[in-house]
């Protein structure tokens, strides 16, 4: 399959883009500073590199093309201080993702999404922003096969289990390793059991 990963170059994104390709798809990898990628990624024959803004529709729609599916691990970057932009970059982001995905007839989409429903007046700007991904996609997302993986804390471990659920029903946790993430994303690539439905998703 060839897949169009979407925040390659974090932390999450690089173990989705090494997985893919161990999993044999092909990876189209999106960024602005493709860079970054660790290099013996970029010397793939599996991984085609393209450069570019999630601002920029054409670029975008030049990077969809053949693409089966989208792999998104797009996140405000917390790590970065207690600073966030304001006015939901990344909802603004998927809109524009979303549009022209139904433009050049691709129509599965995995996205990282947050437990959480609604806003609330506690919220940092960087919850409200993943919170209104979720939103902007179920809004506007009416023709694409959906996935929004909801995930509560993410570690650096190595144990790639996971379990699948709902907040509350005495199976799922407050916690995930990223490379369980990532684990989640390709089963549901391959078996979509989790469409138009934001599960949760946390460590056993």
């Amino acid at each position: 399959m060839r897949v169009l990963i979407l925040g390659a170059t974090g932390g999450i994104g690089v173990l989705l883009v090494e997985r893919a390709v161990a999993d044999g798809h092909t990876v189209v990898v999106y960024a602005r500073s493709p860079e970054k990628l660790p290099q013996n990624l970029r010397d793939s024959p599996q991984i085609l590199i393209r450069k570019g803004q999630l601002t920029d529709a054409e670029s975008l729609s030049d990077a969809l093309q053949s693409v089966d599916a989208v792999l998104s691990a797009l996140g405000p970057a917390v790590s970065r201080g207690p600073f966030h932009p304001k006015g939901e970059p990344l909802a603004h982001a998927y809109s524009l993702i979303i549009r022209v995905m139904k433009e050049r007839g691709v129509t599965r989409l995995i996205a990282l999404g947050t437990p959480s429903y609604q806003r609330s007046p506690r919220q940092i700007q960087s919850d409200h922003d993943i919170v209104a991904i979720g939103e902007t996609i179920c809004r506007e997302g009416d023709t694409l096969d959906w996935t929004i993986a909801r995930v509560p804390l993410l570690n650096n471990g190595s144990d790639a289990s996971f379990v699948v659920g709902y907040v509350g029903d005495g199976r799922t946790t407050t916690c995930l390793t990223r490379i369980a993430f990532v684990a989640f994303v390709l089963r549901e690539l391959a078996e979509r059991e989790w469409v138009k439905a934001r599960p949760l998703v946390t460590s056993p």
